[in-house]
């Protein structure tokens, strides 16, 4: 149980508002009085142990959700958007940023979504057949950033959808196979399925009610996509609802966190929690054992790790990432304080970034990031065949790690000079946000430090920080 003091006013009105419950009725659950329940929703009280406790009882809660969650994501994004040049001058400190985040947590996420509104102008401008605008052009948000963002401040965790596909795979009949339940699923559902030779890793045909998947993809592709398309058709309603609280500012968001959510689900029904959290213990974390023993891709696994965060089973707090050969982020989630970068490209000193370079080949790296926190980072590259002599082979890399401490519980680990200093290698978010003077791979300044110019001598950069 947490021994400091905890401001949690945004936290325990959202909990009492997403069951329904008035302040007296919720507070009357906690087991304390109204004013006292109203001192606590306003930040003039930290909250006790004794509703700590009520919380996870009543609610569910886990007593780490008021140490972890939005506000240390929300601090983390806010540093790096005040690197931004338009916020010259004297930024908020890390204690002020923290405050706000635990304070009012929807001021700083409309702080955080007016300036992608802006860089995203800003990017248009940049652009001439933008800037000379065509007929009906406006400004909206990018809808894979709110979509991206919703994940992101849910822990990447959906427990409604977690625990409905849960149940899903525990009631599949001894002997048959999860793909084969999705497809009885689908044919009572009047649905036909058939496997031909297509482009199109999966089409469904509505008016037909058909699903064709192609044939030269894996069959671990082949049962995902089947499952996705089961969740798209029987799931609805439970996927429909969960859109409806996600609240996204644009159609185009929703059918994207639509697909999302539907991705989501086959995942959870492939590797359902209680079983997988189970395995990946008993494995050590092991991604080609848990890969065969669930029919899963080596990327399939490694995002499951990442999602395994439903209160009071929680599992290691690992970070996932997806990335192209240009360094493109395509894909993120971190339960570690590890955050990514939004906007530019990741730092070149982490490891998932060689993993082209020694395909099918596991990396492993012991890495520091400037706020002195030290993690264990996997990374392998996972190149997708396209099927048929001639079609473009899909280059992506992903990286798998954990804080330190944590390490021991990864069997990839073993063996690294962990308690070694020097072992360590120096890691960032981003060059302009990373406070590090002498790294030569840096690209650009710092934006936070000024820089010292001398034409008459050249070290490893052209400048020194500051």
């Amino acid at each position: 149980m947490p021994t400091q003091k905890h401001y949690a006013g945004p936290k325990l009105r959202d909990i009492r508002t997403k069951a329904g419950l008035t302040q007296k009725d919720f507070a009357s659950r906690l087991g304390v009085s109204l004013p006292y329940l109203n001192q606590m929703e306003n930040n003039n009280r930290p909250v006790s142990a004794v509703v700590i406790a009520a919380l996870t009882d009543q609610f569910g809660m886990d007593p780490t959700a008021l140490e972890t969650g939005d506000a240390v994501r929300l601090v983390s994004d806010m540093r790096e958007v005040l690197a931004d040049p338009v916020f010259a001058g004297e930024t908020p400190q890390i204690a002020d940023l923290r405050q706000a985040a635990n304070a009012t947590p929807a001021l700083l996420h409309a702080f955080l979504g007016l300036h992608a509104a802006y860089q995203q102008t800003h990017e248009r401008l940049a652009s001439l057949d933008e800037a000379l605008g065509r007929d009906g052009a406006r400004l909206t948000p990018s809808p894979w950033d709110d979509v991206r963002d919703f994940f992101h401040y849910c822990d990447n965790y959906v427990d409604a959808v977690d625990r409905a596909a849960e149940r899903f795979a525990t009631q599949v009949p001894q002997g048959q196979s999860i793909a084969m339940a999705a497809q009885a699923a689908l044919e009572n559902a009047g649905i036909t399925l058939s496997l031909a030779s297509s482009a199109a890793t999966r089409s469904y045909d509505p008016i037909r009610k058909h699903l064709t998947l192609s044939s030269s993809t894996s069959p671990v592709t082949q049962q995902f996509q089947l499952i996705l398309q089961m969740a798209l058709i029987t799931q609805e309603r439970l996927i429909e609802a969960t859109l409806d609280l996600a609240r996204f500012r644009t159609d185009e968001a929703r059918a994207i966190a639509k697909i999302g959510l539907a991705n989501y689900f086959a995942g959870a029904v492939i590797m359902p929690y209680k079983r997988f959290h189970a395995a990946a213990q008993a494995e050590r974390h092991d991604l080609e054992r848990l890969a065969v023993q669930f029919d899963a891709s080596l990327e399939q696994v490694s995002h499951r790790l990442s999602t395994l965060q439903r209160p009071g089973l929680k599992g290691l707090p690992f970070f996932f990432v997806r990335v192209d050969p240009a360094g493109t982020i395509t894909k993120r989630h971190s339960a570690t304080p590890l955050q990514f970068a939004r906007f530019g490209g990741a730092c070149p000193l982490w490891n998932v970034h060689q993993a082209f370079e020694t395909p099918g080949r596991w990396l492993r790296q012991l890495a520091q990031t400037p706020d002195g926190v030290r993690y264990f980072c996997l990374a392998r590259d996972v190149s997708k065949s396209g099927g048929a002599w001639g079609a473009p082979i899909r280059r992506y890399a992903i990286g798998l790690g954990c804080e330190i401490k944590h390490a021991g519980a990864v069997v990839y680990a073993d063996g690294l000079e962990a308690t070694r200093a020097e072992a360590f290698e120096p890691i960032g978010i981003s060059c302009r946000i990373c406070e590090r003077r002498d790294c030569h791979q840096r690209a650009v300044p710092p934006l936070e430090r000024q820089v010292d110019v001398n034409p008459d001598y050249r070290g490893v950069l052209p400048y020194k920080v500051r």
